[in-house]
């Protein structure tokens, strides 16, 4: 068991790493459903894109996404409509799966667990913008918006770096709490928003970082953010004002108990500065 508050962040980790039997799973279906894409509608590109394979996963709860750039004459205006021929084709293949259109994307659950869902994110091909390939996919509403997971990628990257690689356990630890509280964040959103507050920092210290971005949050009401690799203009933190809602209230739990976690910490009470961690990811945090 953890001595300090570092060691626990340490292990806790390690903990919510990718476990090398779900590394395993995420690889053993895309030979399939490329060949099934490709035969049906050609294929442009298909990629693993999203926070498998960035590094910045949460095991048991983070699914495997690819992009999937089809030929432009086989998209349609709606995108629905085009989701909704990528559904029918993979749920042919993969007819016990059951699957189903979950925008932006089409989902593939070859399990009980998140992490054995794999996603298919359609895609066309539309320009490169500073060296990066951009792309148009759902926007939730039968509509298309352009993204360049490749620019998102290679932002988080650049910043982790700068950091010595530390902040990708940070997106991590956020990611972390988001799952084990069950809050209706979007994932992308947490991601990009803790790479810009770590972009403009000059060192990370776990426990203090994860308040003050969970601080951050609160006070910024989940606003909006400007994409700040500027591909995307704006990303949205929830798809509807109900679930804002609610995320906001349990923001504002986690908010308090992070303090609480620091300032027993400040006050060398480690012993209850792990109890206010374990609180606020739900039991999931090491023991002191």
């Amino acid at each position: 068991m953890p001595r300090n508050i570092n060691k626990g962040f340490d292990d806790f980790h390690n903990k919510i790493r990718t476990s090398a039997v779900e590394t395993l799973a995420a690889k053993s279906h895309r030979a399939s459903i490329e060949s099934c894409l490709k035969r049906n509608f050609g294929l442009n590109r298909f990629t693993r894109i999203g926070s498998f394979g960035n590094g910045t996963n949460i095991s048991g709860y983070s699914d495997v996404d690819y992009l999937a750039c089809l030929p432009r004459n086989v998209l349609t205006n709606t995108s629905t409509t085009s989701l909704t021929k990528v559904r029918n084709a993979l749920n042919i293949r993969f007819s016990s799966t059951n699957v189903k259109i979950s925008t932006p994307a089409v989902v593939c659950p070859f399990g009980t667990r998140k992490s054995e869902d794999t996603e298919i994110v359609v895609a066309d091909y539309i320009k490169e913008k500073n060296g990066f390939k951009v792309y148009e996919i759902s926007d939730c509403n039968d509509g298309w918006m352009e993204v360049s997971p490749d620019a998102h990628n290679d932002y988080v990257a650049k910043v982790d770096k700068k950091h010595d690689g530390k902040v990708k356990p940070l997106i991590r630890f956020i990611k972390a709490w988001k799952y084990y509280a069950n809050v209706p964040i979007s994932s992308f959103y947490l991601e990009m928003k803790v790479a810009k507050y770590a972009n403009s920092e000059s060192s990370i210290v776990y426990d203090i970082d994860v308040k003050l971005i969970l601080k951050m949050l609160m006070s910024d009401e989940l606003s909006r953010m400007q994409d700040p690799t500027g591909v995307s203009g704006y990303i949205s933190p929830c798809k509807t004002e109900i679930l804002k809602r609610d995320a906001l209230s349990k923001l504002s739990t986690a908010t308090i108990r992070a303090d609480k976690a620091r300032i027993a910490e400040s006050n060398d009470d480690t012993e209850t500065a792990f109890y206010w961690w374990n609180l606020l990811y739900n039991n999931n945090f090491p023991n002191y």
